[in-house]
């Protein structure tokens, strides 16, 4: 955790980049030195940004993607509330921790270690973190998104991904990983759909048209995800389509 603190401290912007931090106290009083009031305005913006933290996180990883497929997955099976979300996001959260996790060794052996044994400084240890989250990001950005938001600032398409700048990828990123996910939700929709399809044929050919068809296809669904070893397939598909 300690380690995973100090990485988000590299990757804030160069609010956290003062030489030290200084230490933090709440008192009543007036200041006549300028400078004093502007540590106390960076250290309320620094404590701002951390109570983003998680969000800043779980938007630069995989976790956007894992996390709408399987709500895709559970609509699909129509189960309601069952996985419940506790489950989804824990299990979301654990395979974000598997998939990222060569990304945070590498931050570790370039910035964070380091930097702890003061062989860097701050602004060097933020510069060689940034480089394997852009990297990681970079390859699950569809050009068309990307080329979106710098047009959209009014940038030229670097020569190298190396100087693509952090707020143009980021929400190039996550749209990127919404239309993945989407994608994938689709697919898996679709033996779904046609299940119920023919359930409720098969419902409306008897005369049993006072029946809900759901009543029918949800244990069906079940027991063909169940047959299939759907949660395999489906944990199989998302770790393969990060590769």
């Amino acid at each position: 955790m300690i380690r995973l603190l100090l990485l988000f401290l590299l990757l804030m912007p160069q609010v956290t980049w003062a030489a030290d931090i200084p230490t933090l106290s709440l008192s009543l009083g007036e200041g006549n030195n300028p400078d004093d009031w502007f540590t106390g305005l960076k250290i309320l913006a620094f404590l701002t940004i951390l109570t983003l933290a998680p969000s800043i996180l779980i938007m630069m990883t995989s976790f956007t993607r894992i996390i709408i497929v399987f709500a895709f997955l559970r609509q699909a099976l129509g189960t309601q509330q069952s996985p419940p979300n506790q489950i989804i996001v824990g299990l979301a959260l654990f395979m974000t921790m598997f998939i990222m996790m060569p990304v945070w060794q590498k931050i570790d052996a370039d910035a964070i270690t380091p930097y702890l044994a003061k062989d860097i400084s701050q602004e060097q240890a933020f510069e060689k973190a940034k480089a394997p989250i852009r990297s990681f990001m970079l390859r699950q950005t569809r050009e068309d998104d990307l080329l979106l938001f710098l047009h959209a600032a009014k940038l030229e398409k670097p020569k190298v991904s190396s100087e693509t700048q952090m707020y143009v990828l980021i929400p190039a990123f996550v749209i990127s990983e919404l239309r993945t996910a989407f994608e994938i939700g689709f697919l898996i929709y679709i033996p779904f759909v046609v299940l119920d399809l023919v359930v409720a044929s098969v419902l409306m050919s008897m005369g049993m048209m006072m029946l809900p068809p759901v009543m029918i296809s949800l244990p069906l669904k079940i027991i063909l995800f169940v047959l299939v070893d759907g949660w395999h397939l489906i944990t199989a598909s998302l770790l393969e389509s990060f590769k």
